[in-house]
């Protein structure tokens, strides 16, 4: 039996869809598709740009996404930068850790090895 969530804050405004911009881009990543240990949210100023300003949020015992003490700090982050339109996965989304910081550009995370030969988006393996 799967436990259903009330949707978040976060989720509500991200099913307003666009309203605007500034744009919140929030993406989840876990050691596997079943704990989200960090949640990455980009602020996008200006259509054509890159994220402009970015802040992550970590955990190592508990899933990100279901933490109400991260959720409120998200909520502060995105109304301190006045956004209006909140973009967000729906799924995790990758390794937490950063290829070129936590290991060598072109290796594969050896923390990581749910996400060794897998599609990040789908979360199907690929050969």
């Amino acid at each position: 039996m799967k436990i259903k969530r009330k949707p978040t804050e976060l989720a509500k405004r991200a099913k307003r869809g666009f309203r605007g911009y500034p744009v919140a881009t929030i993406a989840f990543y876990g050691p596997s598709a079943d704990r989200a240990s960090k949640v990455a949210v980009g602020i996008v100023e200006h259509e054509g740009v890159e994220p402009e300003i970015l802040e992550s949020w970590h955990s190592e015992d508990r899933d990100v996404r279901y933490d109400d003490e991260i959720g409120f700090e998200i909520i502060a982050f995105i109304r301190a930068h006045n956004v209006l339109s909140v973009v967000m996965v729906d799924r995790i989304i990758g390794c937490p850790h950063q290829e070129g910081i936590d290991y060598p550009d072109g290796d594969v995370c050896p923390e990581c090895p749910y996400w060794r030969g897998r599609d990040r988006w789908s979360g199907e393996t690929i050969n």
